[in-house]
């Protein structure tokens, strides 16, 4: 829902002295630290402390979480209204692969931008890798879901910009829609009907 941009973070963290940052994370892969990060499996201290060995010079957690939270951009208004729409009329539901740091910047860029306090208030119910133990694309992260709010597989529409998440989802028999690069689903999915 946030619009994200990898790039920003990557080029931040070899700003800061982590010159192979791009072969640790990227949008496909990441290494092993970021997928324990993503499903809670260790703090942030953790998380911080590892990324500060990683890099050539000295790097403070601030400058660390400031350029982990540098691929958060904004949330586009009319991304927003299509939510409050659909909701009229569909279940919705998100689920992300993401960390807690991460949720606290993205609710904090929502408040500040909208006045609204976090990105659940859209959705019937959000679902974090974090706080699941589990993340896209595996499959038992979208039983899960599946499962905890009794949706039908194929009466089910997941839509992400990962191709590997699409590829988990139809392993369970989701309908899914890839958001290629540079697709919006305000743009390319829900599009406004001009009379």
């Amino acid at each position: 829902m946030i619009n994200i941009d990898y790039i920003l973070t990557e080029q931040a963290f070899i700003d800061a002295g982590i010159k192979n940052f791009q072969r640790l994370f990227n949008q496909l892969q990441q290494s092993t630290l970021f997928d324990q990060f993503e499903m809670g499996m260790i703090p942030r201290e953790e998380f911080i402390g590892s990324l500060q060995k990683a890099s050539s010079t000295p790097i403070t957690a601030s400058q660390i979480m400031s350029a982990w939270n540098a691929m958060l951009l904004d949330f586009p208004v009319r991304r927003l209204q299509i939510l409050q729409q659909l909701a009229l009329y569909y279940d919705l539901f998100l689920l992300s692969n993401t960390n807690e740091i991460h949720e606290e910047a993205f609710n904090g860029i929502l408040m500040r931008s909208h006045g609204i306090p976090n990105i659940g208030v859209f959705f019937d119910k959000v679902y974090y890798s974090h706080r699941l133990g589990l993340r896209k694309p595996m499959k038992e992260i979208f039983a899960r879901v599946l499962e905890d709010s009794g949706l039908e597989p194929a009466h089910t529409l997941f839509i992400d910009d990962s191709p590997q998440h699409i590829e988990g989802a139809k392993l369970l028999g989701i309908q899914t829609i890839y958001l290629e690069k540079g697709m919006t689903i305000e743009k390319d999915i829900f599009k406004t009907l001009n009379p």
